[in-house]
């Protein structure tokens, strides 16, 4: 489990300016679904987010994908700011 949130935070981190500022949790999984939520500074929103969503889009993938080839629960990620 830990392995995902891990790679989650790799990813974000790869993506903001102010990658030290990035921090990825579990909040709650249910039997199906994993739940993390990743938090980024305000000013980082736009760069994880993209035009159109695409950068999130593309984590989301990334990471159910990776989550598929290792214990094939969905990923449920939520994007927020401080």
């Amino acid at each position: 489990m830990d392995s995902i949130i891990e790679y989650t935070l790799f990813l974000v981190k790869s993506v903001a300016k102010d990658s030290d500022m990035v921090s990825v949790k579990e909040i709650g999984s249910e039997e199906e679904f994993i739940n993390l939520e990743v938090l980024v500074k305000e000013s980082d929103m736009g760069a994880v987010i993209g035009k159109s969503g695409s950068t999130a889009k593309a984590i989301r993938t990334l990471v159910q994908a990776y989550s598929y080839l290792h214990d094939k629960k969905k990923v449920k990620i939520n994007i927020d700011s401080f």
